[in-house]
């Protein structure tokens, strides 16, 4: 596990010229400038993952996916193989033959995810193959960040996968990794990424009920105004039998969740959700004042979202 290391606070600078202390933050934050960047501490990152290639699913792997890989390329043009989780929650692997492998659901240390992952794959870049990774201290604000480390103009493909099998590709495992694997199986919940639709993940937790889990990459006002208006028009299910349950807020991004009957397969929702695009997209270009009933749809929304971490 990431190693987590203790902070000394450091002193509050002065304000700049004008800058009245108790006043908002220049910076757009939302706090006031002393409880922000005059605090001495930086505010933390709301969209760590902002400028990657498929932030949504960067999100959707950190927060919500069970067992999931996708190819990376850095900077200098080496191959990574990121997973949702490795073994014991590892924050990187270094297989014998060179092969690195990124846990995207390390244990975070810093106020940026992005920063806690860089630094993990920074070490794991550096460390001799079939050895260890020791990342160091995390959170002290000088890791390098993904952004800094990974070619953005590759793509972003998630394979999602029913076992952890990925974990043990390559190796000859003996009866306790063995043991192990058959362990991390048992926790994983059947779960398919809708195919056309970037981000929007099928799950069924269990046998009445399944959901669909869809991060989306707009900016959270817009779209609970969009969302508003087609719950105000009954245009927020799927369908016959699917309701609307809620949403999460996860890493600055907004995961409208729908509740869906259990024995219909995955695909079936393929082609009621690509609707669902198209009319969200619609709603999205309105530029006119809420209704009176659709303010009272989007307070109702916001009464169902629930903040992870």
């Amino acid at each position: 596990m990431a190693r987590s290391s203790t902070r000394k606070r450091p002193s509050a600078s002065a304000p700049p010229e004008g800058v009245n202390p108790k006043a908002p933050c220049p910076c757009g934050s939302g706090r006031r400038y002393k409880h922000c960047h005059g605090s001495g501490y930086a505010p933390p990152v709301t969209r760590p993952f902002e400028g990657l290639p498929g932030e949504a699913d960067w999100v959707a792997l950190r927060e919500l996916v069970p067992a999931a890989t996708a190819r990376l390329r850095t900077t200098e043009g080496r191959e990574v193989t990121l997973a949702s989780v490795l073994p014991g929650g590892a924050p990187a692997l270094v297989r014998a033959n060179g092969e690195i492998l990124l846990g995207v659901q390390m244990q975070a240390s810093s106020d940026d995810v992005s920063r806690d992952i860089g630094t993990a794959l920074a070490a794991a870049l550096e460390a001799p193959a079939g050895a260890p990774v020791d990342m160091g201290p995390v959170g002290v604000g000088e890791g390098p960040r993904l952004q800094e480390l990974l070619d953005v103009s590759a793509p972003f493909e998630v394979t999602v996968h029913d076992t952890f099998a990925f974990w043990l590709e390559g190796t000859d495992p003996g009866p306790a990794a063995l043991s192990g694997l058959e362990h991390a199986n048992e926790a994983i919940l059947p779960t398919v990424r809708l195919a056309g639709l970037d981000a929007a993940y099928w799950v069924r937790p269990g046998n009445e009920r399944a959901h669909l889990r869809w991060v989306r990459p707009e900016a959270e006002e817009p779209l609970l105004d969009a969302l508003a208006r087609l719950s105000a028009a009954e245009q927020l299910t799927l369908g016959e039998g699917t309701r609307y349950a809620g949403a999460f807020r996860a890493l600055g991004l907004v995961v409208p969740v729908w509740d869906l009957p259990a024995d219909a397969p995955a695909e079936d929702w393929i082609g009621p959700a690509t609707e669902f695009q198209a009319r969200l997209e619609t709603a999205m270009t309105s530029s006119a004042p809420l209704t009176s009933d659709e303010r009272r749809a989007r307070a109702g929304l916001l009464a169902r979202q629930i903040t992870l971490r």
